[in-house]
């Protein structure tokens, strides 16, 4: 950070995890406890556990991320989005490597407890999480260079979680945690989406293909706002086929607040803006799922 004032140890690391990323796994985790609530199944300890975690993944990824990008020359300094600590020089990449190996071990820690109390099945759940978050922008093949990265994260912080921590609480997979997962992970899916749109023209300098490299900015746009407003009339799907009540329709209050960032999105290319973007994608999808919980216990 050249010519500013070097930020604190502490701030340098809540840079490092991405704090405004933390919805994309604590949503999830909400949805499927609240779903075993209105079976009225409920774990405190595995709740916790599940919701913890989540988080460690989460920012295991991030910290893997920061460097990896890094380590290929990704974070350049004409990005728009936020410093990067490792590409930032605000931190030696093997600090940043030992840190993700720690937070991703406290993940396992949570997961341990959870496939005791739980199944087995849990651990393929926690493997397959870990490797995806590592293997987003490490290894030979990233896959978060070849425009798969919205694909994965729908399916890990939207099937994955959303149904593993439905398991973690009943020990069983049913379909109402699957249907209430497919929002949950259009949801988190939008907040890479924006940000990708956000860093087009870097990623692409660099070779990064992210899905808004390939699609183009406006294609990006429309995906964006697709990824959005499909999520609410999927949450209706376990009440008009399963056994909860129009409740669920609860999340359609966060609606305008949808309308809203879609429009900043649709107008702005400016790195500040898409930052503010991002930052209420999170805000939404954090909302959204908070009332998509209260929707399931006031269906008991």
């Amino acid at each position: 950070m050249a010519g500013g004032t070097r930020p604190s140890s502490v701030r340098i690391w809540m840079m490092a995890a991405r704090p405004r990323t933390l919805p994309t796994s604590i949503a999830p985790v909400l949805v499927g406890s609240a779903l075993a609530g209105y079976f009225h199944v409920f774990h405190p300890l595995r709740f916790v556990a599940a919701l913890l975690g989540s988080i460690f993944i989460q920012v295991g990824t991030n910290l893997s991320n920061d460097y990896s990008d890094a380590r290929r020359g990704a974070d350049t300094e004409d990005r728009l989005g936020p410093v990067r600590v490792t590409a930032g020089g605000l931190v030696p990449p093997r600090q940043v490597l030992i840190a993700t190996y720690a937070t991703f071990g406290l993940a396992v820690l949570c997961g341990v407890y959870l496939i005791a109390v739980a199944g087995w099945q849990l651990l393929l759940i926690g493997v397959a999480s870990i490797l995806a978050g590592v293997l987003y922008t490490g290894g030979p093949r990233p896959y978060g260079y070849e425009g798969l990265g919205e694909v994965f994260v729908f399916l890990f912080f939207g099937v994955a979680a959303v149904a593993g921590s439905y398991f973690a609480q009943v020990r069983s997979f049913d379909w109402e945690s699957f249907a209430l997962a497919a929002p949950v992970g259009l949801l988190a899916a939008a907040l890479l989406i924006v940000n990708n749109t956000r860093d087009i023209e870097s990623d692409r300098r660099i070779g990064k293909r992210t899905l808004a490299v390939r699609l183009g900015r406006e294609g990006a746009r429309r995906l964006y706002a697709a990824t959005l407003y499909l999520a609410y009339p999927l949450t209706l799907v376990v009440w008009v086929f399963g056994p909860l009540k129009l409740w669920v329709a609860l999340p359609w209050l966060t609606l305008p607040l949808a309308v809203r960032v879609i429009a900043v999105v649709r107008t702005h290319s400016d790195g500040p803006s898409l930052n503010r973007a991002l930052a209420i994608t999170g805000q939404l999808q954090l909302s959204f799922c908070v009332l998509l919980a209260a929707a399931m216990l006031l269906s008991r």
